[in-house]
């Protein structure tokens, strides 16, 4: 297998951190998105979306998108479970994730990618421009201080996002945390539950993936 990823894009390193909770050993090669190798025709023969991540099989078929990846990945290798250990927490785990990459990481792209003049008529990933809109720049800001908030009031009474285990809802919500605090976007004057939560998920072996 090749795991093609960007040690500088949030979304790969979702798979990343999945990788290493599993303590898997997968050959990495990585696209410079700065250079736009996403682009390349090299690239685009492996994923035509033209964007990180990207999961080359041995078999020479190819998976995009973080959570199929990581699916994929928990399916071939279940110990440790990502997913939840049965049905309530699986649904609970993936709820959790939906959220997460719903309320929070999208909220945080649009904030993003609708301000930043290097991505200017490149406002969603891809191959097809699209123009900057400044409004959503800001709604994106307001998006995110909603979910932070939300975080915050779900981790009250829970160890981790979905429960009293670490899931892939919890590696998606810290790559999302951790990306808002590099662009400064503001999160809630209080959160004490979300800063707790924030430094034991940091401290994993695998934040540092």
């Amino acid at each position: 297998m090749k795991f093609y990823d960007c040690k500088t894009a949030p979304s790969p390193r979702r798979v990343r951190m999945f990788i290493a909770e599993k303590g898997l050993d997968i050959e990495t090669v990585q696209i410079d998105l700065m250079s736009g190798e996403q682009f390349s025709d090299t690239y685009s023969a492996i994923n035509p979306d033209q964007v990180v991540p990207a999961l080359q099989l041995d078999s020479g078929s190819c998976l995009t998108e973080a959570l199929a990846i990581c699916e994929y990945l928990e399916a071939e290798h279940p110990d440790p479970s990502l997913f939840g250990r049965n049905s309530v927490e699986r649904g609970k785990a993936v709820m959790w994730n939906c959220k997460a990459e719903q309320q929070g990481l999208w909220a945080v792209a649009e904030a993003f990618r609708n301000s930043v003049p290097g991505l200017k008529d490149r406002a969603l990933p891809g191959p097809d421009p699209y123009p900057q809109i400044p409004e959503l720049a800001e709604r994106g800001r307001a998006r995110y201080l909603q979910f932070a908030r939300r975080l915050n009031q779900q981790l009250a009474s829970n160890e981790f996002l979905a429960g009293d285990y670490f899931s892939i809802a919890d590696i998606t919500a810290l790559v999302t945390v951790d990306f808002a605090k590099r662009l400064k976007l503001p999160g809630p004057a209080e959160a004490s539950n979300l800063d707790r939560w924030h430094a034991s998920v940091s401290s994993r072996p695998s934040a540092r993936a």
